[in-house]
């Protein structure tokens, strides 16, 4: 009978042991793993839905919120793309805050990150209609309203919410609906790496790559310097380490980059296709650029040289092949994983080669199709 104690005893330790690694394992993840949120985009009520990532790159859901607004569709409202823009989703990781466009209720949502759990922080008024994009560096936070017109408007950080920047609102003037149609409304709104200038793609609109100055007090220009794409329909870009802009330019299916001068003009585009169809979106991860070919249903790669020139990692232009509807792309930083969200309401989970080969690790299916806004810490 003792021995028989002895063992329970011990079973019983094992058992309170284990229960604390675990607890201990799920606080060390929450706390210093990586993290990627994804955006629902539902018009009954938009949500992030919060993934961790497991040492082989495969993602487990451990949580859902609510923004306490609504998603939208741009027009016509087929297409894989509803909200047809790049960083409707975006973490600041300097102030450990998550920013999420509501384009149904012309609101912008933050929530405080801790891990991976969130804490709804505030819901404001974009300054606009149908918000699709966000950009912050800094105290300072811009928001893309693509509908109409268009316009940015401008934010400041305050204790772990937004706070409307007086005066700060700017027309973008194009030929648009409201809701936005996919083609005309704008494409992405970002910070140079300085922070001194404030870009934004136009797509089939005029075809334009437009540049703010942010003057001292985080106000814009009055009109930004607005230049002509090398290629039709710029849509997504980001920026090379000698601070090259490098654009996803739709209409042959391009990578274009340029050098963007101090008063805002765009000078020696260096272009390159992937010969496929909707290259839209573009992320780098470390020495390399991948982009969603929408209408081809691939992921693309490229390099780009100290001077600007882009060149394909594959002959074909193509890296992968993914679910239906490829469009926004996010990597954590520090890790060699890519995640591809689709339209149809699958992630695509990618590990990255030291050549830039992409590897299918998984795909996600528990996702409402017409989701959009991807992003991880």
């Amino acid at each position: 009978m003792r021995n028989v104690r002895m063992v329970v005893l011990v079973l019983s330790l094992g058992a309170l042991m284990l229960t604390g690694a675990q607890a201990a394992g799920a606080v060390s993840v929450a706390a210093t793993g990586s993290v990627v949120f994804v955006q629902t985009n539902e018009s009954a009520g938009n949500r992030v839905v919060v993934y961790d990532v497991a040492a082989g790159g495969g993602l487990t859901r451990v949580g859902t919120y609510a923004t306490g607004g609504r998603g939208g569709v741009a027009s016509p409202g087929n297409e894989s793309d509803h909200l047809a823009s790049q960083s409707s989703l975006v973490y600041d990781a300097a102030h450990r805050l998550l920013i999420a466009v509501n384009a149904g209720s012309n609101t912008v949502s933050t929530f405080a990150v801790d891990g991976d759990r969130l804490r709804l922080t505030g819901v404001v008024s974009s300054g606009g209609d149908f918000p699709s994009s966000v950009s912050a560096h800094g105290e300072l936070v811009y928001v893309l309203n693509a509908g109409g017109v268009g316009s940015v408007a401008g934010f400041k950080v305050v204790a772990g919410a937004l706070q409307p920047l007086p005066g700060s609102v700017r027309s973008l003037g194009l030929a648009n609906t409201s809701p936005p149609d996919f083609l005309t409304s704008p494409g992405q709104v970002g910070f140079t790496p300085s922070g001194a200038q404030l870009v934004v793609t136009t797509k089939a609109s005029g075809s334009n790559v437009d540049v703010f100055q942010v003057l001292g007090d985080g106000r814009l220009s009055a009109a930004p310097v607005r230049n002509a794409s090398a290629i039709p329909v710029p849509f997504a870009f980001t920026f090379t380490p000698t601070g090259r802009v490098a654009v996803g330019e739709a209409g042959t299916s391009n990578v274009t980059t340029y050098g963007v001068r101090p008063d805002g003009t765009l000078v020696e585009p260096k272009t390159q296709t992937d010969h496929q169809t909707a290259l839209c979106w573009i992320l780098r991860v470390g020495d390399f650029y991948y982009v969603s070919n929408t209408g081809n249903n691939t992921l693309g790669g490229f390099r780009i040289a100290a001077n600007g020139q882009p060149s394909l990692l594959m002959p074909t232009g193509v890296s992968a092949t993914t679910e239906p509807g490829p469009i926004d792309l996010t990597s954590p930083s520090g890790t060699r994983f890519l995640y591809a969200q689709t339209g149809s309401g699958k992630i695509n989970e990618f590990a990255v080669g030291g050549d830039g080969t992409l590897t299918r690790i998984g795909v996600i299916r528990d996702l409402p199709a017409g989701m959009e806004g991807i992003a991880s810490t």
